[in-house]
């Protein structure tokens, strides 16, 4: 299967790839993860990937996929695989359909995870984080023992100026704005499936795997 996951920040789509992928035995291909590890080997488009990151601006599309493009030649890929990230808008879709057309494949099914804003903010909004070891929580889902204190080094616990509602709702809308072209161009070939983010992972998980067939 060659699959595509598509959904706003805190919808779930991370966790719901990374079970797939181990029961498929296919990779789950994280933009982020791979730009990182790019970064870290200082590979040619790792250390072009840097200079933006450093600097604080969006790594470029020739860029981005230029990575993707090299990990999809990747033995462990052939069979299949889940992008999670990836792309995220029309040019870098297209430029993937291009770049598994040259090897004779082609996307099976992309899967838009969706949940209400109020629900996000309130799962984003709950995460709390240690600035000094990095460990993260939620206030609701995976608490820290002692209120406000990290179980790992004791530090305090923040919340991120990102993890604020009023930041994740303009980071949500902004989201919905670069998307929307998207989720038409995969619904116009007839792929796209959409899948409610809502309940428990064990609920959308069934969900996912009835999409799926």
């Amino acid at each position: 299967m060659r699959l595509i996951f598509l959904g706003p920040p805190g919808v779930g789509k991370g966790t719901q790839a990374q079970r797939l992928s181990a029961q498929q035995s296919i990779p789950k291909i994280s933009t982020g993860d791979i730009l990182r590890e790019a970064v870290l080997k200082k590979t040619p488009l790792g250390v072009q990937a840097k200079s933006f990151m450093d600097s604080g601006k969006l790594v470029p599309d020739e860029v981005v996929i230029g990575i993707i493009r090299a990990r999809l030649k990747e033995t462990d890929s052939k069979e299949g695989f889940i992008l999670d990230g990836f792309p995220r808008t029309v040019p870098q879709a297209q430029a993937l359909t291009s770049m598994l057309r040259q090897d004779q494949r082609s996307i099976d099914r992309v899967l838009n995870f969706e949940l209400s804003n109020d629900e996000l903010v309130r799962r984003l909004s709950g995460r709390r984080s240690c600035p000094n070891c990095q460990a993260v929580y939620h206030l609701e889902y995976s608490p820290s023992q002692k209120p406000e204190l990290c179980d790992r080094c004791g530090g305090k616990l923040i919340q991120r100026s990102d993890d604020q509602p009023e930041t994740i709702r303009k980071r949500l809308e902004v989201y919905r704005s670069q998307t929307l072209p998207l989720i038409r161009f995969y619904e116009e070939q007839g792929v796209l499936v959409r899948i409610d983010g809502s309940g428990p992972p064990e609920t959308v998980y069934q969900r996912v795997t009835a999409a799926l067939g």
